[in-house]
Formats: C-alpha cells, structure tokens, sequence
C-alpha cells in the first residue's frame, strides 16, 4: 500500500516538494500538465486494447474450457497440453519472429497486431482456470438442459456460464490487469504516438538527462487506479475464482 500511496501523493506535490518529508504544496498542475502532452490518447488506447482483448479472450476461453472439459475427442490431453505450452515461453523470445510477421503482414503501428497477442497471451491460463472451474460444475446440468431442447451454445451461455461467474470474473481480472500493464510488444509493434498505451507514455517522461517527475508521478497514479478499482471490488471474487480453478485434473 505504502509505495501505491506515496505515488499518489507525490502526485498532488510541487516538483520542488515532491520529495520533501516536511513540505507539501498542493497542487493539480502535474496532471494539467500531463494532459496536456497528449496523455489522454494513451489512456484511451490502452482502455480500448485491454477491454476488447479481455472480451475477445474470456470469449474464446470460455468455449473452449468447456470442450476440454466436457467433450471427448481425439488427442485431446495432447491439445490441451499445447495450450498450456504457451505459458512457458518467456515472452522476449516471441517479439522477434512476431515482428517479422506483423512486418509481412503490413500490421506495425496498428492496434489489430496488438489485439492478436494481448488475447493470444490471455487465453492459455484462462482456459486452465476455466477447465478447473468447470470440474466442479455438474455434468448433470448440462444433459439436463441437452434433453430439455438447448444447444451446446445455449448451454454454456444460458446455463453453465452464470454458474462459472466467479471464474470467468477471476480470468477477466486476470487477463485485464496482464494486459493493461504490458510494456514489451507495445514497444516492439507500436512507434506512432497516437497509437501508444500508457506504459509506453509513462516511459517517455523518463529523458536521458533528466525525468519529468510531475508528470510520471501523475501519470503512474493514473496507470495504477485502474488495476487497484477493478481488484479491490472484486477481489473476492478473484480469490475463490483463482482457487476453484485449481482444482487437480
């Protein structure tokens, strides 16, 4: 909580008492003057990859949680192993081939190639907590619903997905604040300033020489509120989500 705070504080400070222990001039210059360097365009960006990204992931995760879980096909075991191969590359080792691509593919400076690997980097582990969850969800609902009339479709949507709400919601939280926070592809794919998140835009406060502390600090407390309003509410959500989606397979 400490370093949190005192960020945020810092924030309402003057450059010159900033980091004073004794002084404090309150002040709202330090975010006048950040947005008036364009920050707001950042904000927006990275609003609209993460939520789009976060929707598009617990999508894609959610059917296929309940195909690996409910349904059997051939080389299942050997699928779902893949899926869980994508957690263990560290990501550095993709920025290289994956420029290359979107390079080919015309996609630098669009938010399209970044869309593609903030829900690529998502789904891996929200399929697993998913797969989890759903262990506990009886297979008894969902024949239930089979004979009454529903479709597969309906059946996750319709039944098994306001059931699965902590784990979808523990996933989303998930895949929100791994996104929100990125910092490696958006520098690789992303050079225009209009297109940059905020990672990007916090970063350019910092000069060779000097940094500009009232606008990193202002820009910092804007870059954390949203992580810390979107996990405090939901936090226990999150927990029981997290711990459900655990369970042995």
């Amino acid at each position: 909580v400490y370093p949190t705070a005192w960020v945020v504080v810092a924030s309402f400070k003057t450059p010159e008492t900033m980091f004073s222990a004794t002084r404090f001039d309150f002040t709202f210059d330090n975010y006048v003057a950040l947005f008036r360097t364009g920050f707001a365009r950042n904000i927006f960006n990275s609003l609209f990859l993460c939520i789009t990204a976060v929707l598009i992931s617990t999508f894609v995760s959610t059917i296929a949680a309940y195909t690996f879980s409910r349904m059997r096909f051939r080389g299942k075991s050997v699928i779902f192993g893949s899926v869980l191969l994508g957690q263990c590359f560290p990501w550095i080792i993709l920025v290289t081939p994956l420029f290359i691509l979107f390079a080919r593919a015309g996609l630098l400076n669009n938010h399209v190639s970044m869309l593609f690997v903030y829900t690529a980097i998502t789904i891996p582990f929200s399929v697993y907590l998913l797969v989890g969850y759903l262990e506990g969800v009886p297979r008894s609902l969902d024949e239930a619903a089979i004979i009454d009339g529903c479709s597969r479709f309906q059946v996750i949507w319709l039944i098994v997905f306001p059931i699965m709400l902590p784990g979808i919601v523990a996933t989303a939280t998930y895949s929100f604040m791994l996104c929100w926070t990125e910092y490696l592809f958006a520098l690789a794919f992303l050079t225009r300033n209009e297109l940059k998140t905020m990672p990007l835009g916090l970063y350019a406060f910092f000069g060779e020489d000097t940094a500009e502390w009232g606008n990193i600090m202002a820009a910092a407390a804007l870059t954390t509120a949203p992580t810390l309003l979107l996990f405090l509410p939901l936090q226990t959500k999150l927990a029981s989500g997290l711990a459900a989606g655990s369970v042995k397979q």
